[in-house]
């Protein structure tokens, strides 16, 4: 890939060791791009690497509960994250919820590809689409529809 992209990637608490061997897992992709990860993922994503010996431009947010997932989410706003992985913890309550809903909104609204579990992660991640220098993303349009007579 030539292009270098910008890719958030936040985990839920009992998500968070999935992430890290997907991260590990994906190294030889991830460690050419910038992340963005909220604290706690992000912290144990870069001990992972650094154990591995591999070296990563790995910025932290706050943790999702401290406002991280919103930090994301202004990023997502301001066309700054090219790609969200989100892995999310489907199976417990989450004190934060509404923040999670503000991520997820925000990436379909701005047109930011989001994946919430790893298949989709290994599928957006070796998109040809990334390259392809003719393809442009269409602008989401939210008008109302009319059925023809």
């Amino acid at each position: 890939m030539k292009k270098i992209l910008t890719i958030a990637l936040v985990a839920h608490d009992r998500r968070k060791a999935d992430m890290v061997e997907w991260a590990v897992f994906n190294y030889d992709f991830l460690s050419r791009h910038r992340l963005v990860c909220t604290g706690t993922t992000g912290k144990l994503i870069a001990a992972a690497y650094r154990k591995s010996g591999v070296r990563a431009d790995i910025t932290c947010m706050n943790s999702g509960p401290l406002g991280g997932d919103a930090e994301i989410a202004a990023l997502v706003v301001r066309k700054k994250i090219d790609l969200a992985i989100f892995l999310i913890d489907d199976l417990s309550a989450q004190p934060h919820e509404a923040d999670i809903m503000m991520l997820l909104r925000q990436c379909r609204i701005h047109n930011t590809p989001i994946a919430c579990n790893r298949y989709s992660a290994d599928l957006m991640l070796t998109s040809p689409l990334w390259d392809d220098e003719c393809y442009a993303p269409t602008t989401p349009q939210y008008v109302e529809f009319h059925r023809g007579s």
